[in-house]
C-alpha cells in the first residue's frame, strides 16, 4: 500500500497558548494558523482566548482584538469589514468565508482559523493571490468594443442590464476557486470560478463586442472544461452567487454557437 507524507517542514505542530484576560466575563477561543517564513519554524496552531464583551460580534472583530490586545505580530487581511472587499477571506471553522460577516455565535466550540486552503502563503493568514490575479486579468475584464464610442454612454436595456445579476457582484475573494478540488489540482492551467464567473459577465453584456474571442479563449480542455460540476464553489461564496452555474453556460454557449 502506497504511504503519502507531508514534507518535515510543513507539518503543523502544537503552537503557544497565550495568557488569557484576566477581567474577561464572556470569552471565546480562538485557534489560528500561524507561520512566519522567516524563522525556520514549521506551522503551529496558537491558541488565544477573546474577551467578546470588549470587542464586536464578527470573527474579524476578535482578529483585530487579539492584534491589540495580545499578539500585534498575528498578521491578516482587512480593509472594509463590510462584506465589499472581500481582504478577510479565509478558513474558518473548516469554511472558507469573509471573517467581517462570520459571526461568532454562529460557529460552536472553538473558532479555527486557517489561511485559504491550497494556496502559497506568505504569513499567518495571508495567502498569495499572484496567480489568482493573473487568472482573472486573463479574460480580459473590461468592456471590449468596435464600433465608434458614443458621445455619451453605451445604452442598455433594463432586460440586458438583468442578465448581468448574479455576475456583477463577486468581490473576488478567492473562496470559491480555494474550495474547488480541480483547481487544488490544476490552478497552473484551469482558471477557476471566479475567474470563469468574471468571464461569463463579459460574454453575456450586451455592449461587449468581443463574445467570440472570450468564448475562442477560453475553449480549451483545462482553462474551463476541468470543471466538473462539483458545486464546492456555489457553496462558499460568501456573496451567495453560483459560480457553477455560470461555468455551466459558457460551456453551453461554446456548443451552441457550433450548431
Amino acid at each position: 500500500m502506497a504511504q503519502f507524507a507531508l514534507p518535515k517542514n510543513s507539518k503543523i505542530t502544537e503552537g503557544k497558548t497565550w495568557p488569557r484576560p484576566t477581567s474577561a466575563k464572556a470569552e471565546r477561543e480562538y485557534r489560528i494558523y500561524r507561520w512566519n517564513p522567516d524563522d525556520g519554524r514549521n506551522p503551529r496552531i496558537d491558541t488565544y482566548t477573546v474577551d467578546t464583551g470588549d470587542c464586536g460580534p464578527m470573527v474579524l472583530d476578535g482578529l483585530i482584538w487579539i492584534k491589540n490586545n495580545i499578539d500585534a505580530t498575528l498578521t491578516f487581511r482587512r480593509s472594509c469589514r463590510e462584506g465589499v472587499c472581500g481582504s478577510c477571506s479565509m478558513n474558518i471553522d473548516g469554511v472558507n468565508t469573509l471573517a467581517c460577516t462570520k459571526a461568532m455565535s454562529d460557529i460552536k466550540g472553538p473558532i479555527r482559523i486557517y489561511p485559504l486552503p491550497h494556496m502559497p502563503v506568505v504569513k499567518d493568514l495571508v495567502p498569495d493571490l499572484t496567480n489568482f490575479y493573473a487568472q482573472h486579468a486573463s479574460v480580459e475584464p473590461w468592456l471590449q468594443t468596435v464600433s465608434p464610442t458614443p458621445r455619451k454612454e453605451w445604452k442598455q436595456s433594463h432586460e440586458d442590464r438583468q442578465r448581468l445579476d448574479g455576475l456583477y457582484e463577486c468581490i473576488l475573494c478567492a473562496c470559491c476557486s480555494t474550495a474547488c478540488p480541480s483547481y487544488w489540482w490544476n490552478s497552473d492551467r484551469f482558471l477557476g470560478p471566479a475567474a470563469l464567473l468574471q468571464a461569463r459577465r463579459w460574454i453575456v453584456d450586451s455592449r461587449d463586442e468581443a463574445t467570440g474571442e472570450r468564448l475562442d479563449n477560453l475553449e480549451d480542455p483545462f482553462r474551463l472544461y476541468r470543471c466538473h460540476t462539483i458545486m464546492n464553489c456555489t457553496k462558499a461564496c460568501p456573496k451567495h452567487l453560483n459560480p457553477a452555474k455560470a461555468i455551466a453556460e459558457i460551456k453551453r454557449a461554446l456548443v451552441e454557437r457550433q450548431v
